[in-house]
């Protein structure tokens, strides 16, 4: 009888710590999740009317103008980790320069407008602001590290590498290409395409990311429960404040690596490191440190080598030391530190307020893009986004054909709708998009 009751009591235990977890992660959940919707529905936006493959044209060389354009571009591709560093790989692959590559994959988790909107909802606007000063510190100091001792030799041995065509990950995703030119870019979005390709890339960034958002949210909920306080202060030297400010950008990024969370979902975890006591700058660096998190280091371990992917190990996790000190001092300076430490990691219970009619209004939208994206052809597309890209179809083209050859009978082709380049003689998928192609009519040219 007495290990009954010992054996409930201890279920009992369990199941309430459990609990206490899941509500907290729930209540993080629910602040964040209009902010999500709107930061996945831009950053989709602004990828329909932004075409991808003019970023191997734009990116030449390591020029401050290159630099800055790459900059540009990342910001406004992908939020998501594993997409953005596939898609640095294959634009270094067309053509682009190395320093350039990288500087984008880094823009493309760091600039980006949803990490904003979400560290300003849970840990303040002041997190907000050195994300987007923090950001192109990294990157300055990136670009000058790579042109000291990037040389001519590493950089051929990270091509070799990266020409073997190894997968990693989300490499179809990374490959996507739906946007739009032609007209302005609201008439662009407006569009029937436009607003297929807004529904397309809105879907395909979540479904490249809602594991590491999941997982951060658990991860965090589940610490902020089970771990107290002193724990952390402890760890991150909370009694000794000068040495906490040097610390925590030194073990921020070790932290992050081991968390195997990127792009979002490491925003939770950093709101309950500072509630625990790490460093405004650690912070800095914790976030900024989702492009050495364990899975992605052995992605570039396929991706450009073994000795190339150590050295980007080592020099990214510089600059992100040096980026989360730099503004630990600029905003100790400026007296931006938040006083006190009270990022929303509490547990919570859906209320009437302005929280929940966003979170309404932006799941109607949510599920208008939904909808969108199932009536033109997206589950097709979803299938294909984690693999490699096939190779292409091959298609019509004026060049080598013969001019004294005329053909006068019609011919059964069959075109994406969304890419009016891929054509093929047999029934297939897009190779851009994954669409089914679509029978056409077409005059062979005489």
């Amino acid at each position: 009888m007495r290990h009954r009751t010992l054996a409930l009591l201890a279920s009992t235990g369990l199941f309430g710590a459990l609990a206490h977890a899941l509500n907290i992660a729930f209540g993080m959940t629910w602040e964040i999740l209009w902010a999500l919707v709107l930061g996945f529905a831009l950053s989709a936006a602004v990828q329909a009317v932004v075409s991808k493959s003019e970023m191997t044209r734009l990116l030449p060389d390591d020029s401050a103008r290159t630099i800055a354009i790459a900059c540009g571009l990342g910001a406004a591709s992908s939020s998501c980790s594993y997409a953005a560093v596939a898609l640095a790989r294959s634009i270094f692959r067309k053509g682009a320069n190395f320093t350039a590559a990288m500087v984008f994959q880094f823009a493309s988790t760091n600039l980006v407008i949803e990490l904003g909107i979400v560290l300003a909802l849970l840990m303040g606007w002041q997190f907000t602001l050195a994300e987007f000063v923090g950001g192109p510190i990294m990157i300055a100091f990136l670009t000058f590290v790579f042109r000291l001792t990037l040389s001519p030799q590493r950089v051929e041995e990270a091509r070799v590498y990266a020409d073997r065509g190894l997968v990693g990950a989300m490499e179809g995703h990374a490959a996507m290409e739906m946007s739009v030119t032609g007209g302005s870019i609201l008439e662009r979005l407006t569009s029937p395409r436009g607003f297929t390709a807004l529904s397309h890339y809105y879907v395909m960034d979540w479904a490249s990311i809602w594991k590491d958002i999941v997982g951060g949210l658990l991860i965090a909920g589940a610490l902020a429960a089970w771990v107290p306080n002193s724990f952390w202060q402890s760890f991150f030297l909370v009694d000794h404040p000068v040495l906490a400010k040097l610390w925590g950008p030194l073990v921020g990024p070790l932290v992050a690596m081991l968390s195997f969370v990127c792009s979002i979902g490491n925003v939770p975890l950093a709101a309950v490191l500072w509630n625990g006591g790490i460093s405004f700058g650690g912070v800095v660096a914790f976030i900024f440190a989702d492009l050495i998190v364990l899975p992605i280091l052995n992605i570039y371990r396929k991706y450009y080598g073994p000795r190339v992917s150590l050295y980007l190990l080592a020099t990214f996790y510089a600059t992100m030391v040096v980026a989360g000190l730099a503004v630990e001092t600029l905003f100790g300076i400026l007296g931006l530190i938040p006083d006190q430490r009270n990022a929303k990691v509490v547990e919570s219970t859906v209320t009437w307020n302005y929280t929940s009619i966003l979170n309404i209004g932006f799941l109607v939208l949510s599920a208008v893009l939904v909808a969108r994206f199932l009536r033109t052809g997206g589950p097709a597309m979803l299938r294909m986004m984690s693999g490699s890209p096939a190779e292409p179809m091959k298609h019509d083209s004026a060049e080598g054909s013969n001019a004294s050859t005329h053909v006068r009978r019609k011919q059964q082709d069959y075109v994406c709708p969304m890419h009016p380049d891929v054509v093929s003689p047999t029934p297939g998928r897009c190779t851009k998009c994954g669409m089914a192609l679509q029978p056409r009519d077409a005059p062979v040219e005489e």
